[in-house]
């Protein structure tokens, strides 16, 4: 179980408005893009952007709206019984944000994977629990394993902690790994770390990867591809370097231009606008509209198509009738737009 697929994907959730009145939040709005077997997708984005709402998506912690998600062909909205589901999560497994709250702080190293053991690999004896323990935190660095097996996870580092929630991620074999955010409670030094450390285990068991992560300098080191999302909307989709070395998207080159660390030898120089986008009225536009200072009239009014070049897609009418040749020439007239706004 290898390659992703979402297709069309939505994801609305209900919330209260004034005098008992019930509304729709659109946490993910019409979302499609694949990894192949074997890669690394980056979804990347700001806060409340959907990043996190599709990942649990596809471990099946939220069901969509309306769309399928499809896993080597088969939609997982398919996997209904508690059998099917539970073995569904074996083979996708989740490294979350925080490796202190996600961990249990009344058990023990060796208590935590072996109870990822229990619940996916009943059939093993005690014995060859505790060597499958051992063995997995000298996989992820824990070394020598009986120095970390007793430990809890106060007694134990950021970096240690987030390598038990990875350990306890490979404990059940998965074929599929998604990773939220891993790095961003970690300093710089010790994210390193654990990038290197999730780039080995990917080649060494050949695991296909989801990276989320607002950090573009983390997703270039890390993905192959990648997904900017904006206000639910998956707004650009590509080859990292080519995306990164030819943004298209406004959007994309805003994230670009904020990033401390140049990319390029010239920056594309454009300035938002300061207004926050609408997820609750359902409204049919471009949801970067009210931000960019690129906006047409009709970006206000409908929501512009998917427009594919090659492994390209981009969501903005700059690109309707364009050809992959012309994405310079139309980066120089956002240069040429964006130095004036």
């Amino acid at each position: 179980m290898r390659k992703i697929e979402y297709r069309n994907i939505y994801k609305n959730f209900p919330v209260k408005g004034k005098f008992f009145e019930r509304k729709n939040l659109h946490a993910v709005s019409n979302v499609s893009f694949s990894i192949d077997e074997g890669h690394t997708l980056a979804v990347v984005g700001e806060s409340g952007c959907g990043k996190t709402t599709l990942a649990r998506l596809l471990l099946k912690l939220h069901e969509p709206s309306a769309g399928d998600i499809l896993v080597d062909g088969e939609p997982i909205n398919a996997v209904k019984s508690r059998e099917a589901i539970r073995d569904f999560r074996g083979r996708i497994q989740m490294i979350f944000q925080d490796p202190f709250g996600s961990l249990n702080p009344a058990h023990t190293a060796g208590d935590i994977l072996g109870r990822a053991l229990s619940l996916h690999a009943r059939e093993i004896k005690s014995a060859e629990k505790r060597k499958r323990v051992t063995g997995l935190l000298e996989l992820v660095g824990l070394t020598p394993a009986e120095d970390f097996i007793g430990k809890h996870p106060a007694q134990l580092s950021g970096g240690q902690r987030q390598r038990i929630v990875i350990a306890r991620a490979l404990a059940v074999n998965p074929s599929i790994i998604v990773a939220d955010e891993p790095t961003s409670m970690l300093d710089v030094s010790i994210g390193i770390d654990i990038m290197n450390l999730l780039l080995e285990l990917k080649e060494k068991q050949g695991l296909t990867m989801m990276y989320i992560t607002h950090n573009l300098a983390s997703a270039r080191y890390m993905a192959d591809h990648m997904a900017v999302m904006y206000a639910g909307t998956c707004v650009e989709y590509g080859p990292i370097d080519d995306m990164i070395e030819r943004p298209c998207h406004p959007y994309t080159i805003l994230l670009l231009n904020s990033t401390p660390e140049p990319f390029r030898e010239k920056k594309i120089n454009i300035e938002a606008k300061e207004k926050n986008p609408d997820l609750i009225s359902g409204k049919k536009q471009c949801m970067f509209s009210n931000r960019c200072p690129l906006a047409q009239d009709r970006c206000y009014t409908t929501e512009p198509p998917e427009y594919i070049f090659g492994g390209r897609r981009i969501k903005c009418y700059l690109y309707e009738h364009t050809e992959l040749t012309d994405i310079p020439r139309i980066n120089a007239a956002i240069y040429a737009k964006g130095g004036s706004a």
